[in-house]
């Protein structure tokens, strides 16, 4: 059991990363309310949850590239020392990438999706999580190799197949979460307007930004 918890994070990531508006949801519901149909809504949630994934999987490909020149102490401070900056950029400026308006079609969605968790460091959130010892027991143990030891000078490169798993339980929880949450908010719209999400707005900024510091402080640490 006490391997399986990165699969466990992934999915609790995936769905932290739903739960933000500014993954999409938000997007998704305005888009449906626009053109007052439901499938509106749901059409836009899954080019949203590719433009995530990609910017998942670019995050970790670049981790699986550097692992081969990097020993793995020195690449744990680097990955620590990127989230640290990020969290604390975003603790003084919120800004997002601006691109396509409201009249977008899918791969306007993918487009904005991928800039909008790359600018938030969605992908550099699973890099701890990826870089954890049971992952890497796992990936070391699928390419046939003899177990490692706290005196190994670098980590395994992630596996393709890990990668997929990764990418796909995160994906999956993310879209889950936030589909649900654009439906509800939309069925809901008539009798209450947006009324609830203005009394119970979290400030979402500022939330991520302390995850992203918390993740740097994790990053070193398993």
């Amino acid at each position: 059991m006490t391997h399986n918890w990165p699969w466990v994070a992934l999915a609790l990531l995936g769905a932290y990363h739903g739960l933000n508006p500014a993954m999409g949801w938000l997007f998704a519901l305005a888009l449906g309310l626009q053109e007052k149909r439901r499938s509106a809504v749901i059409g836009a949630l899954l080019p949203i949850a590719l433009g995530h994934a990609a910017a998942i999987t670019v995050a970790i490909l670049a981790l699986r590239f550097v692992q081969h020149f990097l020993p793995v102490n020195i690449l744990k401070w680097g990955v620590a020392l990127i989230l640290f900056t990020l969290g604390v950029y975003r603790l003084f400026r919120a800004n997002h990438p601006r691109g396509a308006g409201m009249r977008v079609g899918g791969r306007d969605l993918f487009v904005w999706s991928f800039l909008m968790a790359s600018a938030h460091g969605a992908g550099l959130m699973l890099l701890p999580v990826l870089m954890a010892q049971p992952m890497s027991v796992m990936t070391h143990s699928m390419a046939g190799g003899m177990p490692l030891t706290p005196l190994s000078l670098s980590a395994p490169s992630l596996s393709a197949t890990t990668i997929g798993l990764a990418v796909l339980i995160h994906t999956a929880s993310m879209l889950a979460v936030a589909g649900v949450l654009a439906v509800v908010f939309f069925e809901t719209y008539e009798k209450v307007g947006l009324r609830l999400l203005r009394h119970t707005w979290l400030n979402f900024d500022l939330l991520w930004a302390i995850a992203l510091l918390v993740a740097g402080c994790l990053v070193l640490f398993f």
